[in-house]
């Protein structure tokens, strides 16, 4: 198999040298650190104890089906041996060179039951940093088949992270071996793609998705946010291809604030016009009928642009009564994607390549996105979470952008 793959020299060395319990693939994005794992995953299974479980774990099952099981079934990657890999998107377990698999998402603690009572010879785990440190330490302690092995893969996230401080920080001291990729560690990259993607992140999301570095996030979010280049004063020239979603954070007490986002012809997002309403500054609540009420009058009548359908309304997950009005009302409410990182990554790759203005018009807005910042504290604590303070319109951007990708990334030839 390593005669056949296209693998880079460094990836070739982590298969050969992943012989110790637990072995991690950690660094930047397409670097090849999933291609290699997946096939030293293989290699594994094809000489696994007899005894015991074989696992494959992800934040959920359709993560593991899309990160994992969509490549090892590729021909164009593992040749013959991908027919030999069966799995259903969705079933509790896959076949895999004739062994049982068993596939489960661990996406909070609530799911470390689910590995309770088993004996588990073979493990291997997506995006490690991303599963709760209960699940993975029962995982670890169900692994009494001797030569078991546990693979995992993740990106760098904050160095005071669990998973940094208890294990891979512990190379030699504690059964872990590591292996890191930076985007240029795979050859086999398009040099446009890795231009592309170097000129797409910057900051904190350079660092830790280019370099492969694990940092901290501190200071500003939107690093690369620049009033100069990112506000303007009239939509593009060309118009505006699609109004493709309306994204709303929902409140009663705090603000309630909505964000209008175009395609534009000229392969860009637009942040168009936006909606708000702070019933501290007036001194009334309104109640979900009257924001539905408000909300549908103002799509008729936005300001400078008229009359607009979204696609999408892309509505804060947490609101569940204001879905069900606007769901009366006609309104088609889609929940919002709330994966908070994956989403300010997402907007923060916009603005870096400069595919993502606010109109002027967007007031609250622009003041929101220049003071967007970090939380110290959680950051101490190993956590990663802005301050909750003055971000209903950031939220609404980000609901509106990350939920809706599907519908823009291709035409803007971002890969977010």
């Amino acid at each position: 198999m390593l005669d056949t793959l296209p693998l880079s020299r460094k990836q070739i060395r982590s298969v050969a040298e992943s012989t110790t319990k637990i072995s991690c693939w950690e660094g930047a994005i397409r670097s090849g650190k999933t291609i290699a794992s997946l096939l030293k995953w293989l290699i594994f299974i094809a000489n696994a104890p007899t005894t015991g479980e074989l696992v494959m774990i992800g934040k959920t099952a359709q993560t593991i089906h899309r990160n994992l099981f969509l490549p090892m079934q590729d021909p164009a990657l593992f040749g013959p041996i991908a027919s030999l890999i069966h799995y259903t998107p969705g079933a509790p377990t896959a076949i895999i060179l004739g062994r049982v698999v068993h596939v489960i998402g661990a996406n909070d603690a609530k799911s470390e039951p689910k590995i309770r009572g088993m004996t588990v010879c073979g493990a291997y785990v997506d995006e490690v940093t991303l599963v709760p440190q209960v699940f993975f330490e029962q995982l670890y302690g169900r692994m009494s088949v001797r030569g078991a092995q546990l693979l995992c893969t993740t990106n760098p996230d904050n160095p005071a992270h669990w998973f940094m401080r208890d294990w891979l920080s512990q190379v030699g001291k504690k059964p872990i071996s590591r292996f890191s990729f930076t985007i240029d560690d795979n050859p086999f990259l398009d040099p446009d793609y890795v231009a592309d993607m170097k000129s797409s992140h910057e900051g904190l999301f350079y660092r830790r998705f280019i370099l492969g570095e694990w940092v901290a996030a501190e200071g500003a979010i939107y690093d690369s946010w620049d009033r100069q280049r990112h506000i303007v004063t009239s939509l593009p020239r060309e118009g505006i291809h699609k109004w493709i979603s309306l994204g709303v954070d929902y409140g009663t007490k705090n603000p309630f604030h909505a964000v209008l986002l175009g395609l534009g012809r000229d392969r860009r997002l637009y942040a168009a016009a936006e909606w708000r309403y702070d019933s501290r500054q007036v001194r009334r609540q309104l109640t979900d009928a009257e924001y539905s009420q408000r909300l549908r009058a103002w799509l008729q009548d936005v300001p400078g642009i008229g009359s607009i359908r979204p696609s999408f309304v892309t509505v804060d997950p947490s609101a569940a009564s204001f879905v069900t009005q606007l769901k009366r009302d006609k309104l088609t409410p889609t929940p919002a994607k709330n994966d908070v990182m994956d989403g300010i990554r997402v907007v923060s790759s916009l603005l870096a390549a400069n595919k993502l203005l606010v109109h002027e018009s967007c007031k609250a807005l622009i003041t929101e996105i220049g003071g967007y910042s970090w939380d110290d504290k959680a950051a101490l604590r190993g956590e990663e979470r802005p301050i909750k303070v003055a971000d209903h319109g950031v939220d609404a951007l980000r609901y509106a952008v990350f939920t809706t990708r599907a519908l823009w990334q291709r035409q803007l030839a971002l890969a977010a």
